[in-house]
């Protein structure tokens, strides 16, 4: 029983005893207890490598400031400033189109045949309006001389002599009127088909054989490739600089070719949401060029001054570019820099991190 008592008394206190001793073992080794310990006294310093005269010559190049013409691109569309919608004008349906999209036509070609029934009877309608028009004038004409003739002989009164006179009138009247509506009815006749207004490239096909054609409801798109465009919004700064007749490179990215344009209308509204101007240069007539197409203007502005960097001396690490700056004593700098995309073959821009003047190690030579 005595034993018991005594090891419960003793049970806590052993508890904490233990707890204590792997707390201050857990403070020994955070302070380092386990770790070798460096004696005092002296030691060599290990002297930072350093490159000669000659080698700094050798294996350097000289940060160079230099001053180069910024070209800013505008993108946008090539567009045909001869473009025609080719629709019907009269009601009917379509009999044959004879031309296909990417087809070239010339002025006055039949492309579109509509059905001209129904106009041929209209058109032999107005015709026998007409004769029966031409047999009541002559018969109107034969009552006057007779009544004329009557009334010399005073056989008739004057009211009589004056209806048959406008009889007479009317029925002249009427002719013309015939007449007028046979010439109508050939009018209406003849756009039974379709020419070409012009010559150009139809660029597209809204319509096709079956289909009915409807008044101003277009049925083929024509436009002229003599008179593509590049439509492209410029920024305000750059288009207030731009002058019609101005010559600009123009780059199609298709064809990967440049071309010659020149500036042919600055619309002079700037357009709210993008605070530009929408700028359109001709282009020279090319059977590679077709509208749709997507190219970009190349304005060049003022020329700026940056700094330029051999690409040899940069080191990339990850997303970051490094050099090492050799100093004139010889020493070598581990230094941090920001590029950017200018420079000639073989340099690049520098935006942060060095100065002109500086030389930074190449590193392909010294690699030799």
């Amino acid at each position: 029983m005595q034993a018991k008592t005594i090891l419960r008394v003793l049970k806590p206190i052993l508890g904490a005893i233990v707890g204590m001793a792997l707390l201050l073992l857990i403070i020994a080794w955070m302070l380092g207890w386990h770790r070798e310990k460096i004696e005092p006294g002296e030691s060599e310093v290990v002297a930072e490598p350093r490159l000669t005269t000659e080698e700094i010559e050798k294996y350097t190049d000289q940060v160079h400031e230099v001053s180069k013409q910024e070209i800013v691109e505008a993108v946008g569309t090539l567009k045909a400033s001869n473009r025609t919608e080719i629709s019907a004008r009269v009601l009917a349906p379509i009999e044959k189109i004879n031309v296909r999209a990417g087809q070239a036509v010339h002025g006055g070609e039949a492309i579109v045949e509509l059905d001209d029934r129904a106009l041929k009877t209209q058109y032999s309608q107005a015709q026998a309006a007409l004769v029966a028009a031409e047999v009541a004038l002559r018969k109107a004409k034969n009552d006057y001389l007779r009544d004329r003739q009557l009334f010399q002989h005073k056989a008739i009164s004057q009211s009589q002599m004056d209806d048959t006179t406008a009889r007479v009138e009317s029925a002249r009247a009427d002719i013309d009127a015939k007449r007028e509506a046979v010439a109508e009815a050939e009018v209406m006749l003849s756009y039974a088909k379709i020419a070409a207004p012009k010559s150009g490239v139809i660029v597209d096909r809204l319509a096709e054989p079956g289909d009915m054609a409807r008044p101003g409801v277009p049925l083929l798109v024509l436009y002229d490739p003599e008179s593509l465009r590049l439509e492209v919004p410029v920024m305000e700064k750059l288009a207030i600089k731009l002058k019609v007749g101005e010559p600009y490179t123009v780059h199609i990215d298709a064809l990967d070719r440049d071309f010659q344009g020149t500036v042919d209308e600055i619309v002079p509204e700037a357009q709210a949401a993008s605070r530009s101007f929408l700028v359109k240069v001709a282009l020279p007539k090319s059977t590679d060029l077709f509208e749709g197409m997507f190219g970009r203007l190349k304005i060049p502005t003022e020329a700026r001054r940056h700094l330029c960097l051999a690409t040899d001396a940069i080191e990339r690490i990850g997303q970051l570019e490094f050099v090492d700056v050799v100093h004139e004593d010889g020493r070598i700098e581990r230094r941090y820099i920001e590029t950017g995309r200018w420079g000639m073959e073989g340099r690049k821009e520098v935006l942060s991190g060095l100065k002109a003047g500086e030389r930074v190690l190449l590193r392909s030579k010294m690699n030799k």
